[in-house]
């Protein structure tokens, strides 16, 4: 996999290192920390460090972290947040208006100022994930300024999965285990209980420069034999695989009785797309004061789930679950194509994990695939 490109070795410490690095090259670091019984990225300040022997189980409809009680760092997969929050953020004002002396008012759009971002620990679906993202915002004929101006400025230090969730799908979708693209800086952690080491290599001149900071020992070959076989027993070891055929199965099924019967275990309330990395829909609020002196617009994260998010005049296009949950079903899986030339899943199974009742977009394409109508009701918490 890796080929000719350079390998490095860091020690165990080495990450820790490179945050502490990053932050004295002016960048913000957002990453991975224990918060709330999840891991949650956060930005970092002075003095954190990563989490240590964290990892977690995750199923339709329920997540625990589990203490291992060893030094790993990364024996996590995903969960509930992902980097887009940090290009795309769940609430933007995008201008604001002040009433001047003579009646009339002045119009300031919100300006970004803020220093660089660097994406910590993102996965390799989370990368593919802010390349479906670029495909919506920055495409060339349609850009949206204030994504471009973070993602271009923006470093991302990707960390390759050493294990797979029960809910993962990357390599059915092509998007994962391994991290081909789109890093600056990429880590593979090796860990064997009695050595604790880190393969890093470049993917940018930027990230070579902040990698060559760290001053790191050149890997040997058995290291990097050894990170091509961890990645392909990830990939292996996946046990949900979305159908190569999903977009024509689907396509061809928009009256299938499996939508309705999804449905009935559907509550519409749209934790999919909150928590999902390709999701961009969105709403504007206006607000005013009561002295009608200062006026803003914001832009908020919204989901189509809402019945009100399809509502022109005279009603809601969408007004049942039904089309609500194949709407977003078939735009993951088979629009996206028509607008983007490929799919808008990347596998990282977050909307089955935190879907209340389970629901699995896998399962269903299967079914819908098989020919089945009826499934069975997986219940789940999340606690």
């Amino acid at each position: 996999m890796t080929g000719s490109v350079t390998m490095y070795r860091l020690e165990a410490d080495g990450p820790d290192r490179l945050i502490a690095v990053l932050r004295e090259e002016g960048y913000r670091v957002v990453g991975p920390r224990v918060e709330d019984g999840a891991i949650v990225i956060q930005p970092y300040e002075e003095g954190d460090t990563l989490p240590r022997g964290v990892s977690e189980v995750q199923t339709g409809g329920h997540y625990r972290l589990v203490e291992r009680g060893d030094g790993k760092l990364f024996d996590y997969t995903v969960g509930p947040q992902g980097f887009k929050r940090y290009l795309w953020p769940p609430h933007q004002t995008l201008w604001s208006a002040n009433r001047t002396e003579d009646g009339g008012f002045t119009v300031q759009e919100t300006q970004h100022d803020e220093p660089p971002l660097a994406l910590f620990a993102a996965r390799a679906c989370e990368i593919d994930a802010l390349s479906v993202l670029d495909g919506v915002f920055d495409n060339g004929d349609f850009v949206d300024p204030t994504y471009r101006a973070r993602r271009e400025r923006a470093l991302i230090v990707a960390v390759e999965c050493t294990r797979a969730a029960e809910t993962c799908f990357c390599a059915s979708m092509n998007s994962g285990p391994a991290v081909e693209a789109g890093f600056d800086i990429a880590l593979t952690e090796l860990f064997d209980g009695s050595r604790h080491t880190f393969l890093a290599r470049s993917g940018s001149a930027k990230g070579a420069s902040v990698l060559a900071r760290l001053a790191p020992a050149h890997a040997n070959e058995e290291q990097a034999a050894r990170r091509d076989a961890v990645i392909a027993t990830v990939a292996e070891s996946q046990t949900r695989r979305m159908p190569g055929d999903a977009r024509a199965v689907l396509k061809a099924n928009p009256e299938h009785p499996r939508w309705e019967a999804v449905a009935e275990r559907c509550l519409s309330c749209g934790s999919c797309t909150s928590v999902c990395p390709t999701c961009f829909c969105t709403t504007t609020i206006d607000h005013t004061d009561l002295t009608a002196s200062h006026a803003s617009r914001e832009r908020v994260w919204d989901s189509c789930f809402a019945v009100d998010y399809s509502y022109i005049f005279g009603g809601a296009i969408r007004r049942s679950t039904k089309a609500r949950y194949r709407q977003w079903m078939m735009h993951k899986l088979t629009h996206w194509y028509d607008q983007f030339g490929r799919a808008g899943c990347v596998g990282c199974g977050r909307c089955i994990t935190w879907c209340p009742v389970g629901i699995d977009i896998v399962e269903e394409t299967t079914a819908i695939r098989a020919g089945e109508s009826a499934g069975h009701v997986a219940g789940g918490h999340n606690g």
